[in-house]
């Protein structure tokens, strides 16, 4: 009789075994699909905000912590084969830089939270671009130019910095986010990033740069939101890096 448990308890064994490694199979092929899953995720939450004028798509959860905005119904893709970044305003030489132009410039790679109006927050997120101080030297900026006024081919968004703001080493004409080419549905193929501020002031889908002599309202500005969207405790010196 003593020998049952023992005989039962071996029998027993494989068959836990054979369990916990189809658990652990489960997972792996969870963990391995997880990316794939989110990228469609998010893909559907992109295409969806610009046909939802409530805003309401925002509010949907996404496991990579972003929400999706649109402030018109439909916007256009661009890609390497039709995209163009001009600066033009107050400076010496108007330019115009193709996709692989931007990605030929010296990069930069800024890591900060992303944190926006609404309350959600990304932590650690890497932004990979052109630093917009570089770009404003090589057009030259002349005088009376003290601002920057950004548009977008939305057609609709616009934003705005003062040239002091503009010049911090942690503002970016920015190509890649997460370390990989910023998709449309963030704002890609370029877009600006303005670290220590709130992300509004990151315009999406970028497609102008003009040196103003004075601050120019962006669209969210218009709306009541402040000119300045510094974070709580970001560093103002121009010099920041």
């Amino acid at each position: 009789m003593a020998e049952n448990p023992k005989r039962e308890a071996a029998e027993g064994a494989p068959v836990g075994r054979r369990a916990m490694l189809g658990v652990l199979a489960a997972g792996a092929a969870g963990l391995a699909a997880a990316p794939y899953l989110q990228r469609g995720w998010e893909g559907f939450l992109g295409a969806a905000s610009q046909l939802d004028p409530t805003g309401a798509t925002g509010l949907l959860p996404n496991p990579g912590g972003f929400r999706y905005y649109s402030i018109v119904g439909s916007v256009p893709h661009k890609d390497k084969t039709n995209y163009q970044l001009r600066v033009t305003g107050l400076v010496d030489r108007p330019k115009s830089y193709t996709l692989d132009q931007l990605r030929a410039l010296p990069q930069r790679r800024v890591v900060h939270d992303v944190v926006c109006t609404d309350g959600w927050r990304v932590e650690k997120t890497p932004f990979d671009g052109v630093r917009l101080a570089d770009i404003l030297e090589d057009a030259g900026v002349r005088s009376p130019g003290a601002a920057i006024r950004f548009t977008c081919f939305d057609g609709a968004y616009s934003e705005s910095l003062t040239l002091e703001q503009a010049r911090r080493s942690d503002v970016l004409v920015a190509l890649n986010m997460q370390d990989k080419p910023i998709s449309h549905e963030h704002g890609g193929p370029v877009r600006l990033y303005v670290a220590p501020m709130y992300f509004y002031k990151s315009a999406k889908w970028l497609s102008s740069i003009s040196v103003t002599d004075k601050v120019v309202p962006g669209y969210w500005e218009e709306r009541g939101y402040a000119v300045d969207g510094w974070l709580d405790g970001a560093d103002r010196d121009s010099d920041a890096v």
